[in-house]
């Protein structure tokens, strides 16, 4: 069957037709109305697919154009104006039925059967000749129950003949119904397929050729007999019998698996289809989101012009379709917003302008999602060990930028190269990087560079940024530190100094995905796994041979486990003891996935030290809550174990581990270290005077102060009482200093009440030492640092002293 699909958006196009052709169909495709008029006027269709917003001749005037003509040929409307108005205007202009975009492809498959079915006389959804059936829905041919394998172009043969059992075709006919018009073949092409098919139906055990040669005109199809037709009629009553049961098993077009049933084999062919023409268009989504991007980011400044505003607008709107048409409901709804955000262009608000930026990082988000469900490759054991870090360098001087991507080989980072920040954002949206070194240029791109730091600093989670410049200037530094930069460093940069600081930020940077290890014999049980966890944040690591389980273990370090039962050599429930028997994974949450439900597999699993299981098959919302609700737990214990839990900042034991860091961050590059004790003044007064939870109060806000005065690469821990210590990597005792002392100016000007409405202010004392002048190490930094303290608390606190 030939089918004329009129598309702009290219995407969409190849899509529709590759997946069409999967299914037997022959597809030309018209780039505009007026090119599918003319396509109407020179062959002869089965049925015509037709977008409604279309440059030259919109969709709704071609259509009406075509009934004006006489021409009956089936429409089916794709629209993404899915209002009741569109609607009622394609049916009336002589459509014969619609899809609104975004449509699931199974849909619109069944859409096009019906009205195929609909175009000649009432034909079954299953076409039968004697004991030859033809299923269109499933593309399958079958003699006595038995599978024949056709070609597509012999596929396409007999269920021409078989709808249209009256007609007879010619060479030339059955080259216009069944060959698109990029790949007319001659009639002997056309002789040598009715053979090879004729030769197939025969060895298959047809009861006779069911095609007749008409000499001199063409073939048609022989009647099937009178005899045959009861036989036919109870055929067809038990295939849809057959069909309803079938029906009642479906799949989500959202990513995720039903494990209890299986889906046809249409569907899978389907899905493969679309598998095989995501690899083609996913690269052209990705520059679709890259523009959009760029325009929002250009937008957020206040500087998008007209013809951007409107590229940025048309590469949304093609997006609500093809996004949709993968089955990401929520890329469609994305895109839809951005589309109408980008209307307003630059009348939006500020507020808005961000919210838009925050809705291109959920799009961008949302396409990788697609990009692991249609290539789903799981994560081998060599992989893993091969995942490092990702460093992104935005440099102009192209010499520097090579020479430090050299130099992080020694460093276990991975790098990629942008001369600019265009550049870089086409390689973001292809391999998210952990770091991005960016080159702040003292010319007209600064406007560039500063927006690609304000789009990384908004991202979900946000991107750490390096900022190199040439000019140690104030006002620079003020923009870099509103928009998000992590470090400033000014140029002449050593390529150590530059990979120091990637690698303290690296260090220091919280996780933000829960890594889960996955633990199962079964690979669908992995990939089912996989597709529910990834949506919900989840870094999910996958092991099918339970005999490496200590060496992939020691490479995910994840913070869940979920173990299978029943494994080969080793079971599930012999590595949960190995697990609580290592101190490094005593405590991990360890979860089994099990087909048994007897009590004895469920005490030797608790017996084995596991917190929780599942019954097979997998219910996901089930899944999904245990998992979080585990992780949740998990990272709240940690969470009270490493943060005092009145001020939120780390306490001793942690603060003390990240201080041990440092100091061999810094003696290791000859780099300078402060140290300094932070002590609140006169507490025992304030809680004499105002009570306990007022001074409790103070001590909370003074932790608050210094969380936020201190960047992430700093430590600041609680050590007891009213003692806090900070540690400034790469900062000598004056510039340490001078940040205490602008910390203490602003501390004094916090006015706190009491209870009944008395108001006071406070202060703190600190005393800054470096290191190694100072001392060697954490103890001899601090036992000097205290001396210096007590100097301060009897010459009148209030002050920072250093030595």
């Amino acid at each position: 069957m030939r089918i004329l699909l009129v598309e702009d958006d290219e995407v969409i196009a190849q899509s529709l037709a590759k997946s069409l052709t999967n299914q037997h169909y022959a597809v030309d495709i018209a780039k505009d109305g007026q090119e599918g008029w003319d396509f109407v006027d020179l062959f002869t269709y089965d049925l015509i697919l037709l977008d409604v917003l279309l440059p030259k001749l919109d969709g709704i005037s071609l259509c009406r154009q075509l009934r004006a003509s006489g021409n009956q040929t089936p429409i089916l409307l794709l629209t993404a104006q899915d209002t009741s108005n569109t609607k009622v205007i394609g049916l009336d202009a002589g459509a014969d039925d619609y899809v609104a975009k975004p449509f699931d492809f199974q849909e619109l498959l069944a859409r096009i059967r019906a009205l195929l079915r609909r175009s000649g006389s009432a034909l079954p959804p299953v076409l039968n000749w004697k004991n030859l059936q033809l299923d269109p829905s499933t593309c399958e041919v079958t003699c006595n129950g038995k599978l024949l394998h056709l070609t597509p172009k012999e596929y396409g043969l007999l269920e021409l003949f078989l709808r249209n059992n009256h007609r007879i075709f010619s060479c030339s006919a059955l080259i216009d119904h069944l060959w698109s018009f990029e790949e007319p073949p001659t009639e002997d092409t056309v002789r040598s397929h009715m053979k090879s098919l004729r030769q197939k139906l025969k060895a298959v055990g047809v009861a006779e050729d069911p095609i007749e040669t008409v000499y001199g005109i063409g073939y048609r199809l022989k009647p099937a007999g009178k005899e045959d037709k009861g036989k036919r009629r109870q055929r067809g009553n038990q295939e849809d019998t057959e069909k309803e049961d079938k029906g009642n098993i479906s799949l989500s077009a959202s990513p995720r698996l039903v494990l209890s049933a299986s889906s046809s084999p249409s569907q899978s062919r389907v899905d493969n289809g679309i598998s095989k023409v995501w690899e083609e268009v996913v690269r052209k989504l990705e520059e679709r989101v890259v523009a959009i991007g760029q325009a929002s980011t250009i937008l957020l400044q206040g500087k998008l012009n007209e013809e951007m505003q409107s590229q940025a607008k048309l590469e949304a709107h093609k997006l609500v379709g093809s996004l949709g048409m993968f089955g990401s409901d929520e890329g469609s709804r994305l895109a839809q917003e951005i589309e109408s955000l980008l209307e307003k262009g630059n009348q939006l608000k500020p507020a808005t302008k961000q919210h838009l930026l925050q809705l291109v990082v959920e799009l961008r988000q949302e396409l990788q999602l697609l990009n692991f469900k249609y290539k789903p490759g799981l994560r081998s054991l060599n992989q893993l060990a091969n995942e490092r870090p990702l460093l992104l360098i935005v440099e102009r001087d192209r010499e520097f930028a090579e020479t430090l991507a050299r130099e992080t080989k020694n460093w276990d980072l991975r790098t990629q190269i942008a001369p600019n920040a265009i550049a870089a954002k086409e390689l973001i949206a292809e391999d998210c990087p952990d770091v991005v070194f960016l080159d702040l240029p003292a010319h007209d791109s600064t406007d560039n560079a500063l927006g690609l730091l304000a789009e990384l600093s908004h991202r979900t989670p946000p991107i750490p940024v390096i900022i190199i410049t040439e000019q140690d200037s104030l006002l620079d530094r003020v923009k870099v530190a509103r928009l998000g930069g992590r470090t400033v460093l000014q140029k002449p940069v050593s390529p150590t100094t530059v990979l120091e600081t990637v690698n303290q930020i690296l260090q220091s940077s919280l996780p933000t995905e829960a890594k889960v290890m996955v633990v199962d014999d079964d690979p669908q049980i992995l990939i089912a796994v996989q597709t529910l966890l990834v949506p919900w944040g989840l870094k999910v690591y996958t092991l099918d041979n339970p005999l490496r389980f200590l060496e992939a273990i020691a490479i995910a370090e994840p913070e869940l486990l979920i173990l299978d039962v029943e494994m080969p050599g080793v079971s599930g429930i012999e590595l949960c003891q190995v697990a609580r028997n290592a101190p490094q994974w005593s405590g991990l949450p360890i979860l089994f996935l099990t087909g048994h439900s007897d009590t004895t597999t469920k005490q030797q699993i608790f017996a084995a030290g596991a917190d929780d299981y599942i019954s097979k098959p997998i219910v996901e919302p089930e899944l999904i809550t245990r998992i979080l609700n585990r992780l949740e737990r998990s990272r709240a214990q940690r969470h009270l174990a490493e943060i005092d839990a009145l001020t939120f900042v780390p306490n001793r034991r942690k603060s003390s581990q990240d201080l041990e860091r440092q100091l061999v961050w810094s003696d290791r590059h000859h780099q300078p270290f402060c140290f300094a004790i932070v002590d609140l003044d006169n507490l025992k007064q304030i809680n004499h005077n105002y009570g306990h939870a007022i001074g409790d109060r103070v001590l909370s806000r003074l932790g608050q102060v210094l969380r936020q005065a201190f960047h992430t690469q700093d430590v600041v821990g609680r050590w007891g009482g009213t003692e806090f210590v900070v540690g400034m990597a790469g900062m000598n005792k004056s510039d340490g200093a001078r940040r205490l002392l602008e910390l203490l100016k602003s501390f004094r000007q916090i006015e706190f009440t009491t209870t009944n409405a008395q108001k006071f202010h406070a202060t703190f004392s600190a005393a800054v030492v470096e290191y190694p002048q100072a001392g060697n190490n954490l103890q001899a930094l601090y036992q000097a640092a205290d001396t210096i303290l007590e100097q301060a608390k009897t010459t009148g606190r209030n002050k920072i002293l250093s030595n």
